[in-house]
């Protein structure tokens, strides 16, 4: 079960259009199949591995389109995550701490506040705080005892601040004290997302400059976690654990009458049907159906808790390597001996 605070979040729809995602490359390949996106730059990279595709939002007319802000959207896109593989867990590292180092743009002497939002006690929920409690923070070390360190790392702070539910603040009224408290020059901050598509969750990882507003999806008017709030650039990685019921049921129903059409003249005139109606259509029907069993259900695979694990670990990864040149530097001499 996920918590209020949690499917408060997890709800990021495409306007007009009523699709549940939080992901930049999902909005578009929804909307690019039906209509123009003026002000949406898309490219798409990679090998058999690793899909990189780039969202760049340059007006406010295709951020009202696409239900994100003006910015940066970055997504990996590696299926073989579902399945235990180190190699490639390893290589997803070495290609995403070289994309996050060009994305923050860091000096030597900037320094780093990480957030890992989320509810600890909802396992689909927990990965920001995972991911924090992975990172190699160094601020206190460089404070009191730099020596130890020695060169090549840079002042790293990391807090996961709970969720309203639990804390009964905002998590940006947190955030923002905190800031204004320890003064890093950046704050990257780690959450769960939401996904359309079911193949995915755990497969993809996204990450923008463009801060996070919790809750913006349904109208629930909650302080944003972005420069604007906070006066500082913020970047929000986020990896998909979650998919809404309703589009798992719609997506179902497209296959079915796909299949029904190549069966029979009855299965022919079902898919025709179905094909006809449009997306708010399908919804209705289905949450007519869901209601009565399971309301607004989001669902979860059923291996979410070795699935986070796995997925948190990458990214606590990636991004020690992208905040200490030290560890960079010793992750690219690692994947040479691999070599």
């Amino acid at each position: 079960m996920v918590s209020l605070d949690s499917a408060e979040k997890f709800f990021g729809f495409i306007p007009g259009y009523n699709i549940r995602t939080d992901l930049a490359v999902e909005a578009h390949e929804v909307l690019s199949a039906r209509e123009e996106i003026p002000g949406v730059q898309v490219s798409k990279e990679g090998d058999e591995d690793i899909t990189i595709h780039r969202v760049s939002i340059t007006t406010e007319q295709g951020a009202a389109r696409m239900g994100k802000a003006v910015g940066n959207y970055l997504t990996l896109e590696v299926p073989g995550l579902r399945k235990k593989n180190t190699a490639l867990q390893d290589k997803v590292v070495r290609v995403f701490y070289k994309e996050l180092q060009r994305m923050f743009n860091l000096n030597d002497q900037q320094s780093v506040l990480a957030i890992g939002l989320g509810n600890w006690n909802v396992t689909p929920d927990a990965l920001g705080p995972r991911v924090v409690r992975e990172l190699f923070v160094t601020r206190h070390i460089l404070d009191l005892k730099p020596e130890i360190l020695g060169e090549g790392y840079r002042s790293v702070a990391a807090v996961a601040p709970g969720v309203l539910g639990i804390t009964g603040i905002e998590t940006g009224e947190i955030i923002r004290g905190i800031t204004e408290y320890v003064k890093p020059d950046i704050i990257v901050a780690i959450d769960a997302l939401a996904a359309q598509r079911m193949s995915r969750l755990h497969t993809t990882i996204q990450v923008s400059d463009t801060g996070i507003v919790p809750g913006s999806g349904v109208g629930n008017r909650r302080l944003g976690i972005n420069r604007q709030t906070i006066g500082i650039p913020v970047y929000a990685i986020g990896v998909p654990t979650v998919v809404d019921a309703v589009t798992i049921a719609g997506d179902s129903m497209d296959h079915l009458a796909e299949a029904l059409k190549r069966e029979s003249a009855q299965g022919n005139m079902f898919a025709n049907i179905v094909q006809k109606m449009n997306w708010e259509e399908k919804r209705n029907i289905i949450k007519e159906v869901l209601q009565p069993f399971a309301g607004d259900l989001i669902v979860t695979p059923k291996e979410i808790d070795t699935l986070i694990d796995d997925i948190s670990l990458v990214i606590a990864a990636s991004l020690d390597a992208a905040f200490h040149p030290k560890i960079a530097e010793e992750e690219e001499s690692r994947a040479a001996l691999v070599h």
